[in-house]
């Protein structure tokens, strides 16, 4: 190898040819493209009539909502609803919080789980809500099949891992919270 007024001089590996530094290939940026598209839902019931828009404003933090709030992350094409016709079937995991930055942790650790594909049933997540209330907040991750039960212990499982909780985390079904407000757990971990 020489070097020139052009630059240094190298010797391509598999050709042999000698190439200066300016004529060197750039590595090309690498496209890391989710596997799916994901949607941000907010809805605030304590400002019932409020004309649309008056109530927006950048949200960062589940914390800092008001009360009453609730922050959604769901796959793109699913509402946050039970009448949606993937949710319909399903139910959620919940875990409550009374500290506001235990939430905060619990929301942005879920949402990396979830956009990072971390579940071994990523298929069978519908989304994330953030509920903020005045005495405790909870969190809860929806999914697909209710009655899918090998399916919501192994997500169960691993979201109490992803959130870092002792407490017990609960599975209720949509239907049978429809049905009462208070619905009885039907799994837990």
């Amino acid at each position: 190898m020489a070097a020139n007024e052009a630059g240094i001089e190298v010797t391509a590996p598999t050709t042999g040819e000698v190439v200066t530094e300016q004529q060197q290939p750039q590595p090309q940026p690498q496209s890391h493209k989710l596997d799916r598209k994901w949607t941000f839902w907010f809805d605030n019931q304590s400002k019932q009539g409020a004309a649309w828009g008056t109530c927006l404003r950048k949200v960062f933090k589940p914390s800092k909502l008001p009360g009453n709030a609730d922050f959604h992350l769901f796959k793109d094409g699913i509402e946050p609803k039970w009448e949606d016709p993937v949710c319909a079937s399903g139910g959620k995991w919940s875990v409550t919080s009374s500290r506001k930055a235990d939430l905060d942790t619990m929301w942005l650790e879920t949402l990396m789980a979830l956009i990072g594909e971390q579940f071994d049933e990523p298929d069978e997540i519908c989304g994330v809500v953030a509920s903020v209330r005045q005495r405790q907040d909870k969190l809860a991750l929806w999914t697909k099949a209710a009655a899918n039960e090998a399916a919501q212990m192994s997500i169960g499982r691993k979201w109490k891992e992803i959130i870092d909780v002792n407490d017990k985390i609960t599975y209720s079904f949509h239907d049978d919270s429809k049905r009462e407000r208070n619905a009885k757990s039907r799994y837990n971990v």
